[in-house]
């Protein structure tokens, strides 16, 4: 047997963990860049449950799933807790987090340093994409909501579920 799983070599895995409400087109960059570096990528949606999210958590990790179905070694789960603990119970030791701005790194290298205090986790910071150094759930959100084009920040099926939601709503 060749490849991750033949004697002596270890599984790489790594965890982008997020609230992915809705996944977004800087989401999958930094997804799809994990993925050619990892063996296996866990993407952990958060359950907050002081926050009521536009969509449900099992409709947030169908859209990932979907969107990522490509890849072929993504695996998305649903969390509620310490992602250290997520990371302890699955053997993963590296976070994968995008940065799109220096405003991001100030709060993102306090929890790098706490995850890694807690578990010895490590965490990987990624540079964003130009292309999507602005762009958030929350905005693609608030554009979609006021009927703007957000067509060109979102995968398809993540805009025909977005368009669907808001029309109910």
């Amino acid at each position: 047997m060749t490849g991750p799983e033949s004697e002596g070599s270890q599984v790489r895995r790594a965890v982008c963990p997020g609230s992915f409400d809705p996944i977004t087109n800087g989401h999958l960059d930094i997804i799809a860049r994990a993925s050619r570096l990892y063996d296996e990528v866990y993407v952990a949606v958060m359950i907050n449950q002081s926050k009521k999210g536009l969509f449900e958590i099992e409709e947030r990790i169908d859209l990932i799933r979907r969107v990522t179905s490509e890849y072929g070694n993504v695996r998305v789960e649903a969390f509620h807790g310490l992602l250290v603990d997520f990371c302890k119970e699955r053997d993963i030791p590296a976070i994968v987090k995008g940065l799109r701005a220096v405003s991001d790194f100030d709060y993102e290298l306090q929890m790098a340093q706490m995850n890694n205090g807690l578990s010895g986790v490590e965490t990987l910071f990624v540079p964003t994409n130009p292309t999507y150094s602005f762009l958030s759930s929350s905005l693609v959100k608030e554009v979609a909501a006021w009927g703007g084009d957000v067509s060109h920040l979102v995968p398809e099926e993540v805009l025909a579920a977005l368009t669907e939601r808001l029309r109910r709503d």
